[in-house]
């Protein structure tokens, strides 16, 4: 019956996933209006938290088995359509596409005339009426010649963002399917992505001595199905690699874990808040590594573009608020303007102190939760699919109140209110702290003891 419960609790998760992605519009927020897809996501968190609590009750062979079927099951769902929230991954495609014809993704925009002939007809879609249509499609001027180019590229008028290891990914990808099919490849490495990332989650807790089902928190989570692969964003492969660099690094491997870190970083550069965790008191084996690897995966980019290599990442940053401290709308409370960028700084840094001194790389796993976990409630993106590196350290540790993190980002995607997004936040900073509180076994009150009452004698 257990079984059957959890079993129902996942066909109704991936029935749900499946309709958001293929029935919804594509996520547009109005003020004053509560989107379909954010009831659609709050329904899916629900599910998931009831298919954890019910996979408490069934024995440990039988949730091994529900954990790789529920992960392939709520993944395949998420590609019954196309991206719901991001076009990044138009972008993906765009770079991938660019390096198959032999061109550095750094070195045009995708909206220069000079790339017209790789235009494929689902990335740059001919006007209607003079006018560009479609719920993806973006109206920009080409160029120098200043004629009007649709396109479902966010920011065609600037260089690429991403660093070497993603665009390897993408012109692999691309490679293989060439530039036709439209959202479903990156999808499908998104579905493959995770499925490895369960099954190494699988093996490793059970390795450990850990319940295997703890796997299920990253498996059968919505923010992976609908950010990992739904919307496809590479951060899942660097969650790959990071989890990756963790575990070698764990089992004393401390020059592959550190390759893999330097393939991470090089992916997204924000794995590199999970190296304090892994340098221990014998730091250079993983820093060399790591510094190494990040660097050769850049070089053929460097030699042929020097520092256009950067892209756009100097304004994305500027864009974001992140140079003004303005996007950090928790610190901006007591520290506006750049002073929140300065106190977002020192917290990070020592956080990452904290955690070198404190973390043995052999059992590594609570550092990175809470390096990974205390940055991003420093920094509070907008973007929850940064927290796809927190979850793998969440299923790791069975520390779940830390998925409040991650549920917190998502409200803050979907609902652009800043002092809803502080109050979540704020919520998700409590509960954390109180659940720590209370593993840790810490007595806040001392609780009351009974009155002993004195013994009565019955008298002779």
């Amino acid at each position: 019956m257990r079984i059957v419960v959890t079993s129902v609790l996942l066909a109704l998760s991936a029935v749900a996933t499946a309709l958001s992605v293929a029935v919804l519009p594509f996520y547009g927020y109005e003020k004053g209006r509560v989107e379909p897809l954010v009831w659609a996501t709050l329904g899916l968190w629900v599910l998931f938290a009831l298919s954890l609590v019910s996979l408490r009750r069934v024995s440990t062979k039988s949730s091994v088995v529900l954990v790789l079927v529920g992960s392939l099951a709520i993944g395949a769902a998420a590609m019954f359509g196309p991206p719901n929230t991001s076009t990044d991954s138009a972008r993906y495609a765009w770079d991938g596409i660019v390096q198959n014809a032999g061109i550095s993704p750094y070195s045009y925009v995708p909206s220069d005339p000079a790339l017209r002939e790789l235009r494929t007809d689902w990335l740059f879609p001919a006007p209607v009426d003079g006018e560009c249509v479609g719920e993806r499609i973006m109206s920009v001027d080409e160029p120098g010649t200043g004629d009007l180019v649709c396109t479902a590229i966010n920011r065609a008028t600037v260089p690429t963002i991403y660093p070497p290891t993603s665009e390897i990914v993408f012109a692999g990808v691309r490679l293989l399917t060439g530039p036709a099919p439209e959202y479903w490849p990156m999808q499908l490495l998104g579905l493959l992505t995770s499925l490895g990332v369960t099954v190494l989650l699988l093996g490793s807790l059970r390795k450990a001595g850990k319940d295997p089902r703890w796997a299920a928190i990253w498996g059968w989570c919505p923010l992976v199905a609908t950010e990992g692969v739904t919307n496809s964003h590479i951060d899942i492969v660097s969650a790959l690699l990071l989890l990756v660099a963790t575990l070698l690094v764990a089992s004393g491997r401390r020059w592959a874990g550190g390759v893999a870190l330097g393939a991470s970083i090089a992916t997204k550069l924000i794995p590199v808040i999970g190296a304090p965790a892994l340098l221990g008191r014998r730091p250079g084996t993983v820093i060399v590594a790591s510094v190494v690897t990040f660097f050769a995966l850049y070089l053929p980019y460097v030699i042929a573009n020097g520092p256009e290599v950067l892209g756009y990442l100097p304004g994305y940053l500027t864009e974001e608020g992140y140079e003004s401290g303005t996007r950090f709308i928790m610190l901006s409370l007591v520290a506006p303007g750049s002073a929140s960028l300065v106190l977002a700084a020192l917290l990070v840094a020592a956080t990452g102190v904290i955690v070198w001194w404190r973390t043995d790389p052999a059992d590594p796993w609570i550092g990175q939760l809470v390096m990974i976990g205390v940055t991003l409630l420093v920094v509070t993106p907008r973007y929850p699919w940064y927290a796809l590196l927190l979850i793998p350290m969440i299923a790791m540790t069975g520390r779940w109140e830390w998925l409040a993190v991650p549920l917190a980002l998502t409200e803050r995607l979907l609902i652009p209110s800043v002092d809803l997004a502080r109050l979540t936040v704020s919520v998700a900073i409590v509960f954390i702290i109180v659940m720590s509180i209370r593993r840790a076994g810490w007595v806040i009150i001392t609780p009351r003891q009974p009155r002993k009452h004195a013994e009565v004698v019955p008298r002779m």
